[in-house]
């Protein structure tokens, strides 16, 4: 039977004015007074919305809708480099298979950082593997220190931290803080890739110098060599550098394959931010969040002394069960009570005897707590930790705390703090007479014995006048060669390794 719609039409107006009428005009307890407009009884009403920010996500993959079960299924699913093959790829798997209490370590030791490493790549649109980067450079540990003096879990020389703002002075060292120095390698590898338009090779020049990669593809270039990672001249750390990131990477795609049981990390966050307005004490700090004392510095490891200024440290990392108590327990405390400690800036030259009797210290606490070595002065203008009085304002200055250094000095002579590297078979002795030192006063200053046998490279911490200090040939006269040359061009492995400074 054939419809026709104009003996509907008719029905359907009717119908849409009844809903029109409904939905406009409202029910008025007097059914015979004319109905009023919206417009007539409501005066409208104007808010103002905060600005939306917007931020530009550079990942541009589909999400998939299943939640990954655990993180190293979150990190397999943005890998995103090109797996590089070969010999040395093939040793480092065989290594880490080997040495499976060596892997165990570090993936445990990762729990704390990786979630907040993986999250922060896949905003920016990195590769996940990124995240397996610590692992080659420190094992995931933040208070790792090389013996070029290379600090933090993603390794970052003096001067490279401060070139991606990661501050260090004495109460404290941003290239140990897990979420600034994050923030600093991903910049720096973000740089290098935009550079080098290679992961390979921004890997590279991660490890040995963006300057020494770019010179190993000019040479390569000249001689109508391949320029790409496997084919550049390159030292025997960087060579194995990359193949160690895509061994621990094959791992974690195939754990079985290699044997291996990968630790359960979930899929959530470990930490959480927590701000701070007043200085407090470290231990202080542990006890209202609950948290043992070694897992609060696990999460805060760029502090360098037993008081967290507010100033410089405005966040503290806590685990994320622990947030809420250390909120509430920090609520009923007077604030002038949290901390102990704060900064004192010496006025002259004083002997520590005369500064503590300033500060109303005991003198050997004040150069415990200072690291000041005996027979020496603290120079005009230097910061000290000192015991706090009544009285003092809850949060120490912003301007003394960003700029906290000491300086130490003898009668006539300034005497900074320097570290250099001994020799194969050197001892503590050997290298006190280099500098013409009395040999137990070095060894005070190492805390060890003046026969104490060093390894090659490793650092010694000497106290020099100002004209030593930047006298290269008298660091290390055996070996003038690579050593005088690195500490001259400020390079260890591509790395920038300033002449030895004053640092406390």
């Amino acid at each position: 039977m054939k419809l026709s719609l104009t003996r509907f039409l008719p029905v359907a107006l009717m119908l849409g004015l009844g809903l029109a009428g409904c939905a406009t005009s409202p029910q008025s307890p007097n059914r015979g007074a004319p109905a009023q407009t919206a417009a007539a009884t409501s005066t409208p009403r104007t808010v103002k919305l905060p600005p939306v920010t917007l931020t530009d996500l550079k990942n541009d993959q589909v999400t998939p809708l299943t939640a990954p079960a655990d993180l190293w299924e979150r990190i397999r699913r943005g890998f995103a480099t090109p797996d590089l093959t070969g010999d040395l790829v093939d040793k480092w798997q065989a290594w880490y298979r080997s040495h499976p209490d060596y892997l165990e370590r570090m993936t445990d030791r990762s729990q704390r950082y990786i979630f907040h490493v993986v999250e922060t790549l896949e905003l920016r649109g990195m590769p996940t593997e990124l995240a397996l980067l610590p692992y080659i450079e420190s094992a995931f540990n933040p208070q790792a220190l090389s013996s070029a003096r290379a600090a933090g879990m993603w390794q970052f020389m003096p001067a490279t931290g401060n070139t991606y703002e990661l501050r260090q002075n004495m109460l404290r060292d941003d290239r140990r803080d897990v979420i600034a120095s994050t923030r600093a390698a991903l910049d720096y590898l973000q740089k290098l890739h935009d550079q080098f338009g290679d992961w390979h090779l921004a890997l590279a020049a991660y490890n040995w110098g963006e300057g020494s990669v770019e010179r190993a593809i000019s040479k390569n270039r000249a001689a109508g060599r391949p320029t790409d990672y496997q084919h550049l001249n390159m030292p025997a750390e960087t060579r194995n550098y990359v193949p160690k990131l895509q061994a621990i990477k094959n791992i974690i795609a195939r754990p079985q394959a290699f044997g291996i049981t990968l630790p359960l990390i979930e899929n959530h966050p470990f930490f959480d931010t927590v701000d701070i307005t007043q200085d407090i004490d470290v231990s202080v700090a542990a006890s209202l969040a609950q948290v043992r004392l070694e897992d609060f510095k696990a999460l805060n490891p760029s502090l360098k002394k037993p008081v967290i200024f507010a100033a410089g440290t405005p966040q503290i990392l806590l685990p994320w069960d622990n947030v809420s108590i250390f909120k509430e327990n920090l609520a009923k405390q007077p604030p002038k009570s949290l901390a102990t400690w704060t900064i004192w800036i010496a006025p002259s030259n004083l002997a520590p005897a005369k500064a503590a009797q300033m500060v109303g210290m005991n003198e050997a606490e004040l150069r415990t707590i200072n690291n000041i070595p005996r027979g020496m002065l603290v120079k005009s203008g230097s910061t000290l930790l000192v015991r706090r009085k009544q009285g003092t304002p809850a949060a120490a200055p912003q301007h003394a705390v960003d700029n906290a250094q000491l300086a130490l000095v003898a009668p006539g002579i300034v005497l900074k703090r320097v570290v250099v590297h001994a020799n194969s078979g050197d001892t503590i002795a050997r290298v006190a007479a280099r500098y013409d030192l009395p040999a137990a006063t070095v060894a005070g200053w190492n805390g060890k014995s003046a026969s104490t046998s060093l390894t090659r490279w490793q650092p010694v911490t000497l106290y020099l006048p100002v004209r030593a200090v930047y006298d290269p040939d008298r660091a290390n006269h055996r070996h003038k060669g690579a050593h005088a040359a690195r500490a001259k061009t400020g390079k260890k492995n591509g790395r920038a390794m300033p002449a030895p400074h004053a640092t406390m």
